[in-house]
């Protein structure tokens, strides 16, 4: 498994493409060979593709907009091989935060989302749906959102970027969902959980500055064949996000992982 940085961690110095370029160069200075591109300004794919190799950096998969992957599919997954990233990824469903964890709405959503799955697939590319804690509301039938996912569609054509820290967040338990997905998990997102002293709220760390199982979730990845660990820190607090992630590659690289 490699790791790699989620540039949303670092979205506020991506805002331009000046920002975008020098950002690759300091997560690449930190170590990291593989990035996911989510939460950055527009960009053009060549100019992408251009930036990656300058830096010796990939870019195994993205978040796209939801609006692009419907919609103009055939172009979306041109702008992804010009950029050689295989996974095309999507953050979470259309306002499902809003509107709150509505069945109809998954189900919606999986009905809007099938022609752009089919395609991608028959194009030799990957769609990656990431989770947040909201897809592990059940049912009348106790089923969560995941599982509804997973009996739609096939583990080649769908998989779940399982974002560890929210699977947590959803009251689940990381290390057997990792298990339960295997073949569907090829890239993940890691954060800490931890509770704080300063605020009395539960808090996102740095791999290996807070409380979750990180040993465990490790060997999990390993066991589910995951390609890519992507650290994603959403909120660093006051803390240096770059600080944050060369803290996170420092702890993963200490296990083995780089």
């Amino acid at each position: 498994m490699i790791i790699g940085a989620q540039l949303y961690t670092v979205r506020n110095f991506c805002k331009t493409t000046d920002g975008l370029a020098e950002t690759l160069k300091k997560v690449a200075d930190i170590g990291y060979t593989d990035v996911q591109l989510s939460g950055i300004c527009d960009y053009d794919a060549d100019w992408m593709a251009e930036q990656l190799k300058a830096n010796g950096l990939r870019a195994s998969i993205t978040h796209f907009a939801y609006d692009r992957i419907v919609g103009d599919t055939a172009a979306t997954i041109v702008h992804h091989k010009k950029m050689n990233t295989p996974y095309i990824g999507l953050g979470s469903m259309p306002n499902f935060k809003k509107n709150g964890c509505r069945f109809e709405d998954a189900a919606a959503f999986m009905d809007a989302i099938t022609p752009a799955v089919k395609e991608i697939a028959a194009a030799g590319h990957k769609f990656m749906y990431h989770n947040h804690n909201m897809e592990f509301v059940r049912d009348v039938e106790g089923k969560n959102i995941l599982e509804r996912m997973c009996e739609r569609f096939d583990a080649k054509e769908y998989g779940i970027t399982l974002d560890t820290y929210w699977v947590m967040a959803g009251g689940a338990d990381p290390v057997m969902w990792l298990r339960k997905l295997k073949g569907r998990v090829n890239c993940v997102h890691f954060k800490d959980m931890v509770y704080s002293g300063v605020d009395g709220a539960v808090r996102m760390a740095p791999i290996g500055w807070g409380n979750m199982n990180y040993p465990a979730i490790l060997q999990a990845c390993v066991d589910s064949d995951v390609e890519v660990g992507y650290i994603e820190q959403d909120h660093c607090y006051d803390e240096d996000p770059f600080l944050c992630l060369k803290k996170s590659y420092d702890y993963l690289t200490a296990q083995g992982f780089h």
